[in-house]
């Protein structure tokens, strides 16, 4: 059992190092149609989460305000910046595979490939909305510390629980098409269950307690601290959302490369 599973894991990761190539020239043919034909271009990638922010800040600091360490604006915008690449991300793996069905059904490739083609477009996205962050910061005069050296970590560990949750997502709705349905209604309450425009210290109880173990709320919360705060994560709930990210995505990796072989009949 662990022998077939240790050459199921080397070939996906040599499967990706030969198809790197691939990869790159999918991920900018994504790139060049995402934006082809619209105004603003790379703008959108900052509009969506101003906008957000703007909407909950005039909820959040004047129909119901809530305490918060950094200005709310601020605060909210970090947790929207991350948030909109996990829910991008998911947006488009969750009909990659759907989209690019002569593809799937007539060449071969590790298939993966379309999911992580989705999360690579909105890393470009995410950074490129992080200047406003950048510009915020600057505004309300919060620094940046030594702390934002444990960044990539956080970032690192995002990606890899995106991955893991967006090969579920590509995989199922290949085999059932009203998944993509239920992803909609899914991903706004996962928002609301996560620490994206309230701190997640607010909630208590049971709820509050499941809020915890939801580990982008975690994740969410690393980001914070590391850009706003100047302090790192609080290592017990960030090393359990490494570990719940790993074993998550290995797992998930691991059922789509052995349901690979399924997948063109299913288009």
């Amino acid at each position: 059992m662990l022998t077939a599973v240790y050459a199921d894991v080397r070939e996906m990761i040599a499967e990706q190092i030969e198809y790197r190539e691939l990869l790159y020239q999918m991920t900018m043919r994504d790139l060049r149609l995402r934006y082809k034909q619209t105004v603003m271009g790379f703008g959108w990638a900052i509009f969506m989460p101003l906008i957000n922010t703007a909407v909950f800040s005039v909820i959040f600091t004047k129909v119901a305000p809530i305490p918060t360490p950094v200005p709310y604006p601020l605060f909210a915008y970090c947790g929207l910046l991350a948030w909109n690449f996990f829910s991008m991300s998911l947006k488009f793996a969750v009909n990659s595979l759907t989209s690019n069905a002569t593809l799937v059904s007539k060449v071969y490739f590790p298939r993966e490939i379309f999911p992580f083609t989705a999360i690579i477009v909105s890393l470009v996205d995410f950074a490129v909305a992080s200047i406003i962050l950048i510009a915020m910061m600057i505004w309300y005069h919060v620094p940046i510390t030594a702390a934002v050296l444990f960044l990539p970590v956080v970032v690192s560990v995002h990606i890899v629980f995106t991955s893991a949750i967006a090969l579920i997502l590509a995989m199922g709705n290949l085999f059932y098409r009203d998944v993509k349905y239920l992803f909609e209604l899914v991903i706004t309450v996962w928002m609301f269950a996560t620490s994206v425009v309230y701190p997640a210290t607010m909630v208590h109880g049971r709820l509050g307690l499941l809020m915890r173990l939801n580990p982008m709320t975690v994740i969410i919360d690393a980001y914070r601290d590391v850009i706003l705060y100047g302090t790192l994560p609080d290592p017990v709930p960030f090393t359990y959302a490494v570990i719940a990210s790993l074993a998550l995505c290995a797992a998930s990796w691991l059922v789509f490369h052995r349901a690979e072989f399924r997948f063109a009949e299913s288009i």
